[in-house]
């Protein structure tokens, strides 16, 4: 379905250019969406905006910097609000990455952290006066099945994608009666990238298991979240593992998921 927007009303979406971020990118423009693409330098999110443009005869402007510079990310979004109207937020832009705590650098730690979380609360405490302001606007937070269990080798990575889905359903319920609907999706295992794909690969069936595409994720997080759903889990397997989670003991789930990330790594 097609979605009938004003020319200066604008979904943003942060680490549009590749992975999950460029699905979202393609299949908003699919529905019509002018599109403000937050991306990092050299990562062809240019080329990207033309094609969007011209396929789909929607507006797309691109802002390329790296999350992390706090100075640069609020002189964006002060441009931003400044210069166009958005009506919904796409807070995709996330890193993560396995090591044991003692081997890992406090600079990789502290960029999970300020890309996974203190960027994502930045946009969205800026944008959240503009949003209100509008008839009707959608906040979408990207997190992971990760967010539902700790997992050794991966400690900052989970409690970061635990972060966003508390701080979405906080959000969500401080937002309630208003014109602004949030919602949080929770993908579990895909092909976004070349390292990604290796490692799923590598794990054979149990890796492909509850594989899902990033088109497929990105069709069903966009539906939900026009539809004003809270907590988006994309596929069925996914929900199972969900349930699962739930009701299995914290010492248990936390020694199942640490064991598989375990079984993953080679220790140099």
């Amino acid at each position: 379905m097609i979605m009938n927007r004003a020319l200066q009303d604008y979904t943003l979406i942060t680490g549009a250019s590749s992975g999950l971020g460029k699905e979202f990118s393609v299949q908003c423009a699919a529905r019509g969406m002018n599109i403000l693409m937050m991306a990092l330098p050299g990562s062809f999110a240019t080329g990207l905006a033309e094609s969007l443009m011209q396929e789909y005869d929607v507006d797309v402007k691109v802002f390329e910097f790296d999350l992390t510079d706090r100075m640069q990310l609020l002189e964006h979004l002060n441009h931003i609000l400044e210069n166009f109207e958005v009506s919904c937020l796409i807070n995709n832009a996330g890193i993560g990455g396995t090591a044991a705590m003692s081997e890992s650098s406090m600079e990789a730690l502290d960029q999970i952290l300020q890309v996974n979380i203190r960027s994502m609360v930045q946009i969205t405490q800026t944008l959240l006066p503009h949003l209100l302001r509008q008839q009707k606007s959608y906040i979408l937070n990207v997190s992971s099945m990760a967010a539902f269990t700790p997992i050794a080798y991966k400690t900052v990575y989970p409690a970061s994608k635990a972060f966003i889905s508390s701080f979405s359903l906080g959000l969500k319920e401080e937002l309630y009666g208003t014109a602004v609907s949030v919602s949080v999706v929770c993908p579990g295992q895909m092909m976004t990238n070349s390292s990604v794909s290796a490692r799923i690969i590598k794990q054979g069936i149990r890796g492909r298991i509850g594989l899902m595409s990033t088109a497929e994720v990105v069709r069903i997080s966009l539906q939900k979240t026009f539809a004003g759903k809270a907590v988006i889990i994309p596929g069925a397997w996914n929900k199972i593992n969900y349930l699962l989670m739930r009701f299995l003991p914290l010492e248990l789930k936390l020694k199942i998921a640490s064991r598989v990330i375990r079984k993953d790594m080679v220790f140099k």
